[in-house]
């Protein structure tokens, strides 16, 4: 006796009530095993994969790639040959029998957990189907090979079980090498050149529509005016060259990040209105004592904002080890929700691509956020003399409506005058 059930989008908390559907894993007709992958959908800037609680065979799917589908709503019907939980919805006929679960799939639900697994029953051999023959992936991964180009079922895999990683797609693209050139047309100096017709529409979907929407809005709602200032980090740049020549070894090694994080830790304290979020709708603007300080991060999906939670309460190797194990987390898709969200300030860099100046879009509803610009050496004249010093620009943006021209003003230059003297980021 079979019967359908009705997989509903599920509630993830914290108030969520829409949620986006970025990818299906199965389609109508395919058979699912329990705790088979059948969608993710992203809320926030987090990624959720919906596993089916049933097995059973795929009768509609309820929503398109890019969708916006509300809490509670039908994300699939299922086909159930056997109960495995509670009653099901709407009877339905009888189902034909089972196809043998082909290795890939019974790995996938034997690493999934469960409460209560129907054991299968043998079953006449048949051909897998191609859902079981699915690449088991996670959806960072599936996501890149998609925006590559690149069939799953070509990429050999490495991971524990089977699974596909991301050194895989790194391997598989590299081997791949240059694809083979279109048809050439003869030019007037007597080589080659190709002919090029291709075209790419690439719907914004998934994290980037979520990066789209909240710059936009940033955008929108934030009258931004940045604030531009040259700093000498000479000083900065020796001590923090010093420290890892004595610490390198033992501790992370220290980039100029974790430094001007500590700067800016104390300079909100004398300017805590920088350290804040406005709520526009309410007309209420919080002002914090922790320091959540997110860090733009540049993934291949898009940017990303991990966040050091209570920077204020960290030393500069605890600093430095939570930023790289965040950004690292950030890029190989494996930031949880929590590590993106809730930050109070935002710092942004681009290393040496940081260009002279920049005017960076505040993290709403954050109000400020400072962007680090490449250091170069320049001839500075000092006591009459021109030596060569690091010069670097500071590019900050903050919010028109809560914090003052002046504040801002007086907020950058505290960060300049720590970062040029560096001995007073350790006194309190």
């Amino acid at each position: 006796m079979s019967s359908t059930r009705v997989i509903k989008v599920p509630d993830v908390g914290e108030g969520v009530a829409e949620v986006e559907l970025v990818a299906w894993h199965v389609q109508v007709g395919d058979r699912v095993e329990e705790d088979q992958a059948l969608a993710d959908v992203m809320t926030d800037k987090a990624s959720v994969e919906i596993p089916s609680p049933v097995a059973g065979r795929v009768l509609a799917l309820g929503g398109e790639v890019g969708q916006t589908m509300a809490v509670g709503s039908e994300l699939i019907r299922i086909e159930v040959e056997r109960e495995t939980g509670t009653a099901a919805s709407t009877p339905a006929t009888a189902a034909p029998p089972a196809a043998a679960t082909p290795p890939a799939a019974a790995s996938a639900a034997a690493r999934a957990p469960s409460a209560a697994r129907a054991q299968p029953e043998p079953q006449p051999s048949a051909q897998p189907t191609a859902v079981a023959e699915r690449p088991i992936a996670s959806p960072a991964v599936r996501r890149r090979a998609w925006e590559q180009g690149i069939d799953l079922k070509e990429v050999p895999a490495t991971g524990t079980a089977g699974r596909i990683v991301q050194a895989d797609l790194d391997a598989y693209i590299a081997a791949r090498g240059p694809r083979p050139p279109t048809a050439t047309t003869p030019v007037r100096n007597g080589g080659t050149q190709s002919e090029r017709h291709d075209e790419q529409a690439i719907p914004v979907i998934g994290l980037r529509r979520r990066i789209a929407v909240q710059m936009q809005e940033a955008k929108r709602r934030i009258p931004h005016f940045s604030y531009v200032e040259e700093i000498d980090v000479t000083e900065v740049e020796g001590l923090r060259a010093a420290l890892n020549a004595r610490w390198g070894a033992e501790r992370a090694r220290l980039t100029l990040l974790p430094l001007l994080m500590r700067a800016m830790v104390l300079a909100v304290r004398e300017f805590p209105q920088i350290n804040a979020r406005f709520d526009d709708e309410a007309g209420v603007v919080t002002r914090f004592a922790a320091v959540h300080l997110g860090v733009a991060t540049q993934t291949t999906h898009g940017l990303m904002v991990p966040v050091v939670r209570h920077a204020e309460a960290l030393d500069l190797w605890q600093t430095a080890g939570e930023v790289a194990r965040l950004s690292d987390a950030a890029r190989a898709g494996r930031a949880t929700r929590d590590e993106l969200r809730g930050s109070t300030i935002t710092l942004s860099s681009l290393g040496v691509l940081g260009g002279i100046v920049s005017t960076p879009v505040i993290n709403r509803p954050e109000v400020a956020i400072v962007a680090v610009n490449r250091i170069v050496e320049r001839p500075v004249l000092r006591g009459g003399a021109v030596v060569a010093r690091s010069i670097m620009n500071l590019s900050s943006s903050f919010d028109h409506r809560v914090v003052d021209g002046i504040d801002a003003a007086r907020f950058v230059q505290a960060l300049r005058t720590m970062l040029e003297t560096p001995a007073l980021l350790f006194v309190e």
